[in-house]
């Protein structure tokens, strides 16, 4: 929540900057107005609140992909700020050195397993995908020229959850020797949060974009894990 608080200190900020030092023209010309309809990014994904244990066990190369599809109003008053909302999907991919979750256990709570003395996966990694509702209110440095504006976006986003499995590829004895290569999927979704909500803020230039999502409830149902909340930074690009 703090973290989400700050994002919105710092639109909040830059627009009052850019309102008293770029005001608006009386008439600007919208007819070339790109709304940004469609937004991409890649991220590095953390888990924030995850006990030393498990902690440690992911590999700092975690990362997510999310897309979206949204509609772009202008305010009437003012176009330089719009409000945005459409439909999207988001996926987190989480990579684990030497540990396995059991997502289909018949435990009370989500089991973590080390595996570096016995045989294990060369690759490991747990991975979610939410379909998601976005909210955003937006702000255009030149309305009129969006392909050349410097862009701040704050906002939201509710995701249902429709998929989430762990995927191990290439067994290995616990002296890292191959045994096997295949791929074991499992898909389970018991221990997971089904809703996930989310503040997100992006700033940029033109069609190129930095951004960040922080979740306000946790990856897992309550009593089930820690209170473990999904952190995603990245880069992104819109168009149209």
């Amino acid at each position: 929540m703090r973290i989400f608080t700050l994002m919105m200190t710092a639109l909040l900020f830059s627009s009052a900057t850019f309102a008293q030092n770029n005001e608006p023209k009386k008439k600007d010309d919208l007819s070339n107005r790109v709304g940004d309809h469609f937004m991409w990014q890649v991220s590095s994904d953390h888990w924030l609140g995850a006990p030393d244990s498990i902690g440690s066990a992911i590999k700092p190369l975690s990362r997510g992909f999310n897309a979206a599809l949204m509609l772009d109003k202008p305010f009437k008053n003012d176009p330089r700020f719009s409000v945005a909302f459409g439909l999207g999907v988001s996926t987190s991919h989480i990579f684990f050195d030497n540990t396995e979750a059991i997502i289909n256990g018949n435990s009370n709570r989500l089991l973590f397993k080390q595996t570096d003395t016995v045989s294990h996966f060369q690759k490991y990694k747990m991975a979610t995908t939410y379909a998601e509702v976005p909210l955003e209110i937006r702000f255009f440095s030149k309305p009129g020229q969006t392909g050349k504006s410097l862009k701040l976006a704050l906002g939201v986003k509710v995701g249902t959850l429709i998929n989430a499995h762990t995927k191990g590829k290439n067994l290995l004895d616990k002296n890292d020797q191959p045994i096997s290569e295949f791929t074991q999927k499992i898909s389970a979704r018991s221990y997971f949060n089904s809703t996930r909500i989310a503040g997100t803020f992006r700033a940029g230039y033109g069609n190129f974009f930095l951004f960040g999502s922080y979740n306000l409830t946790t990856v897992f149902k309550s009593q089930v894990a820690s209170d473990i909340s999904l952190l995603q930074a990245g880069i992104g690009i819109t168009g149209l």
